[in-house]
């Protein structure tokens, strides 16, 4: 049952005491209303707890802002969560329009650097090859608003959202990302249940990367970060020596990136984790390891720009065209569908922060 205000309550005992549950939990449709970001719809999610996050509908159902009590966990961009209309999708484009938030979805045809790859697939001949954007297109694209609501599992209430994306064109990939979000009251978490599907009639290559984005104050001076790494390796001329530890934002910082072999737990997981144990706050994530066999780490500490990255992958830092020569790019036969699980949340006090560096650590043994 929720346990709320230092108490555990049942369905009747909480409900007696509100005129509707959004008095301290809920999920709520806004529109924003201003800048860039007019006319983006928005859901505000409350769990009772301080724990709060917003699903960006119209950006491929990601999790924008999130808190708890106050405390932000996630970085956000100069940008902003601006509306998909702005999107500039050649090459670097990407930055243009990225707003940041915890959650940013890369894919679904294509992430991580720019390619240029055959589009032969596609029996089109004026369209032989196509070129990709830095972190594909999917996160630019509005999704289709499915759902929302509370729904009580016996003495359990689960707040949810689901929404659909579609990435789709004449002469090319018709992928579409179907994505349920829960959080249940009482908790400070959230999960995320993924399924992308070829609805076209051309097998059609498949990747994503979950871009998590941990910002200040969990990110600060003194932080670190909790992997369960056997092995890690720089993608870059960046010394491995003392990584897992943040320092102070940085003028003029250049952008690390490290790639990490994890150990996964007996149920298939890999919990990762950023710790600020003088503030006693975090930020985690939990995925799954058949799912998303690489993780890599975006150490991006510079001024403003000052977030860390923990990302799990289905694919190499190299990218598409590494991929392919590997044969390990994903390619989607017509109806086929991938599912994939994510487990974000907050880490609340010395207590629980210890809990969880003793469960990555005991990964290594």
């Amino acid at each position: 049952m929720p346990r709320l205000f230092g108490q555990a309550y049942g369905r009747d005992e909480l409900l007696r005491r509100v005129g509707r549950l959004d008095q301290v939990a809920g999920v709520r449709l806004v529109t924003l209303g201003d800048g860039s970001e007019r006319g983006v719809r928005v859901l505000e999610v409350r769990t009772g707890t301080g724990f709060s996050f917003d699903v960006v509908v119209d950006r491929a159902f990601d999790v924008g802002r999130c808190e708890l009590r106050g405390m932000p966990l996630a970085w956000t961009s100069p940008v902003g969560f601006a509306g998909p209309w702005y999107y500039e999708w050649q090459g670097l484009g990407f930055f243009r329009n990225w707003g940041g938030g915890l959650l940013t979805t890369c894919g679904i045809d294509h992430t991580l650097f720019m390619a240029t790859d055959t589009a032969a697939q596609y029996h089109y001949p004026p369209k032989q090859t196509e070129d990709f954007p830095l972190h594909g297109r999917v996160s630019n694209r509005p999704a289709r608003l499915l759902g929302y609501g509370e729904r009580w599992e016996g003495g359990e209430c689960v707040l949810w959202a689901e929404g659909e994306t579609l990435q789709a064109s004449v002469f090319g990939e018709q992928l579409v990302l179907r994505r349920r979000i829960e959080a249940r009251v009482g908790e400070s978490r959230l999960t995320i249940h993924d399924e992308v599907e070829n609805t076209g009639w051309d097998r059609t290559p498949h990747m994503l990367l979950y871009h998590v984005n941990v910002g200040f104050p969990v990110v600060d001076a003194g932080s670190e970060v909790l992997v369960p790494a056997r092995s890690v390796e720089a993608r870059g001329d960046h010394a491995l020596e003392g990584y897992r530890t943040l320092g102070p934002p940085a003028p003029g910082f250049v952008e690390q990136v490290f790639e990490h072999d994890n150990a996964v737990e007996q149920a298939g997981t890999v919990p990762v984790g950023i710790v600020n144990r003088e503030l006693g706050f975090g930020a985690y994530e939990v995925y799954r390891a058949e799912q998303l066999p690489h993780h890599f780490m975006w150490r991006m500490l510079g001024e403003g720009t000052y977030v860390v990255g923990i990302e799990p992958c289905t694919n190499r830092t190299a990218g598409r065209l590494d991929a392919r020569e590997r044969g390990e790019l994903i390619e989607l036969d017509p109806g086929e569908r991938r599912a994939y699980d994510l487990e974000l949340g907050a880490l609340d006090g010395a207590r629980e922060i210890e809990a969880f560096a003793v469960r990555v650590a005991e990964l290594l043994g």
